[in-house]
């Protein structure tokens, strides 16, 4: 079997020490380099060029979203952001993932070294998954407006929706690759459209910037969930990092409860835990949707709502960055229908 060839790029001498040591036992994965900065990845790829960069954001000499930018404009490759925990670091991952990066592992200014430990497989699970990802899929699109006009191909659905809006729910799970298709989805809604919920696999202090960002494109409303938050036709409530999302029912509408909790499935917020939710308090009133993601979060909990009578949809094969999530939802006979990523949209407004 073929080793994926690992390139780290990181400023931290204690980033690139652990991270070779630990992936040197794992058979599927070979470090090919480990350097500090941009220049001297740059250098190194001359010789070799690696199947997957592990990057850091925050370098000397050139910063990681300019060297992004720079190999997916020459030879597009899979890359997995290594990101410091902080709002400022928040910001600059969304704007990698916005310009290819695959999914985000972050890391802690103290305890680094045991972090790394504890988060070897989580580290290895993503550079495999970011291996195997679609990286066209990946590539910025067209320019956005905070219209809604064309991105990645979705032309804006027009509105409002045949049907009676106010007591239907939306619900959305998501993992690698979810950002891009999330903006694609959401800035083609018309203002007027089922509420939405939405799980987006994300650290703490990164949804709160990627909910503003969606905010600034969408016709739709767009904002970082807080509990009790009604949920409302043309509004979409992202999942915060580090909290779990439950869609519970007040007097006379939907809301959501924003709660701490284990992680499920190795994620918190997990897609399990709010379809779950939504399969019980909404049934046959909501629909549930599962997009590009590795692994198997939001599978049973989709066929928990498909059995409480939801509609339930998956984004196929095609279109999805990495066909893990869905998939495993179509295994488990949770998905009635697999659509393109264009087609999502018009899902929503049925």
């Amino acid at each position: 079997m073929k080793r994926i060839k690992l390139l780290v790029v990181d400023d931290s001498a204690v980033v690139r020490q652990a991270v070779t040591g630990l992936l040197a036992r794992d058979p599927e994965i070979e470090v090919m380099g480990a350097v500090a900065d941009p220049l001297l990845a740059m250098e190194r790829m001359k010789e070799q060029w690696p199947d997957v960069l592990l990057l850091d954001v925050e370098m000397p000499r050139m910063d990681g979203i300019t060297f992004l930018k720079k190999i997916m404009a020459e030879r597009p490759t899979p890359v997995v952001i290594c990101s410091t925990f902080t709002e400022q670091g928040a910001a600059a991952t969304l704007a990698a993932l916005a310009a290819g990066a695959v999914t985000i592992i972050t890391k802690p200014k103290l305890g680094l070294r045991s972090f790394l430990h504890d988060a070897s497989d989580e580290i290895a699970s993503a550079i495999k998954s970011a291996a195997r990802a679609n990286l066209e899929r990946l590539l910025p699109g067209q320019a956005r407006t905070a219209t809604g006009a064309n991105v990645k191909g979705l032309t804006p659905i027009a509105g409002p929706a045949r049907v009676p809006i106010g007591e239907r729910v939306v619900a959305i799970g998501a993992s690698a690759g979810g950002t891009q298709a999330l903006e694609a989805v959401l800035s083609a809604l018309p203002r007027l459209c089922p509420g939405i919920v939405v799980v987006q696999h994300m650290p703490e202090k990164f949804t709160a910037a990627f909910a503003t960002r969606l905010a600034g494109m969408c016709r739709i409303a767009v904002k970082e969930a807080e509990n009790g938050d009604p949920v409302l036709p043309g509004r979409a409530l992202i999942a915060p990092g580090g909290k779990h999302l439950r869609l519970t029912r007040g007097s006379n509408q939907y809301q959501v409860e924003v709660l701490d909790g284990p992680p499920v499935n190795r994620h918190r917020p997990s897609v399990d835990v709010l379809f779950r939710s939504v399969a019980k308090t909404a049934g046959k009133g909501a629909l549930g949707i599962i997009m590009t993601g590795m692994g198997n979060d939001g599978a049973a909990g989709l066929l928990e709502m498909r059995n409480a009578g939801a509609r339930t949809v998956a984004q196929n094969e095609e279109s999805c960055v990495v066909y893990g999530m869905p998939k495993e939802a179509v295994r488990c006979g949770a998905v009635q229908k697999s659509v393109p990523l264009r087609e999502i949209g018009r899902e929503i407004v049925l």
